[in-house]
């Protein structure tokens, strides 16, 4: 396999350029030397990832507060509020978790980047619920690891519309960027990558439904993208065009999606941990009233 390729398989950076790029400026080594992304690696190879040093002073921390469900030496597990973007890219130079994180701790891993820096996986903007968030490099590449290899527990809850055929199942499709807007994921036969998504209806209300869902793939949008393609968007989704046809009543400026639980083996302690984010205000009012 060519070493940009492995690099990219390893999920060590969410970004194929940044490995690209750390390749070229010689903070990759094969067997002690400088490479070129397109070198073939063979039985025994030992590659070195030396990560360039994050900037402080690229990103200015702020004080948004966080709430932390759990934090040690080498992590923190956080309930992400919704409409808080994960870190720093067009259109959000500022007010991200990334600065929040930046405010809250003292050193955070460095292979994510200068705008990454921590970010082992993504929660999308609208979204709420349990983050785990590295302190240092040896802990972003082990969670990373655990995550490529559906190692990390992922529990969401997602209120959707309407009422699901069947009270449990499991969603398996290809999954690509839409051909029709840049923004958007979808479905497709071919040329896209697995997605394996399980659910089970919790409850169910006027029109409305919620669901317990977890993921065994981690693709860009793909609980909203899955159960669009099912007939049953998320409530809330002003992308993917969710709303409740038959409760008018439920208002939410953001898709009814929250990361429940979280769990993974700790690096350090090789201990397994699993954390539960309690819903969000907005949630728990819709939950009350229509569950």
């Amino acid at each position: 396999m060519r070493l940009d390729h492995y690099l990219v398989s390893q999920k060590i950076t969410s970004s194929r350029s940044q490995i690209s790029r750390w390749i070229h400026q010689g903070n990759v080594l094969v067997n002690g030397r400088p490479s070129k992304p397109s070198y073939h690696l063979k039985e025994k190879d030992r590659v070195d990832i030396n990560p360039p040093k994050v900037k402080s002073n690229i990103l200015t921390p702020e004080a948004i507060p966080l709430k932390v469900l759990y934090e040690d030496d080498d992590l923190l597990v956080i309930n992400k509020p919704s409409n808080l973007v994960v870190h720093p890219g067009a259109g959000h130079q500022q007010g991200t978790l990334v600065h929040a994180l930046l405010a809250h701790c003292r050193g955070l891993s460095q292979i994510g980047g200068v705008e990454r820096p921590g970010i082992v996986h993504r929660l999308d903007k609208g979204t709420s619920g349990a983050m785990v968030i590295a302190k240092n490099d040896a802990t972003h590449i082990e969670l990373s690891r655990q995550f490529t290899n559906h190692l990390v527990k992922k529990i969401y809850w997602v209120v959707v519309d309407g009422k699901m055929k069947n009270k449990k199942g499991t969603i398996q499709t290809l999954i690509a960027r839409s051909p029709s807007h840049r923004k958007k994921f979808a479905v497709t036969k071919r040329g896209g990558k697995k997605a394996v998504t399980h659910y089970q209806v919790l409850k169910e209300g006027e029109g409305i439904s919620l669901l317990e869902v977890s993921l065994e793939t981690g693709r860009t949008h793909q609980i909203r993208v899955h159960l669009t393609n099912e007939g049953h968007g998320v409530v809330g989704d002003p992308l993917y065009g969710g709303h409740a046809k038959k409760c008018k009543n439920i208002q939410s400026d953001h898709p009814l999606l929250h990361s429940r639980i979280i769990g993974f083996t700790h690096p350090a302690k090789m201990k397994w941990m699993e954390y539960t984010a309690e819903l969000p205000d907005d949630f728990k009012r819709i939950y009350d009233s229509f569950f």
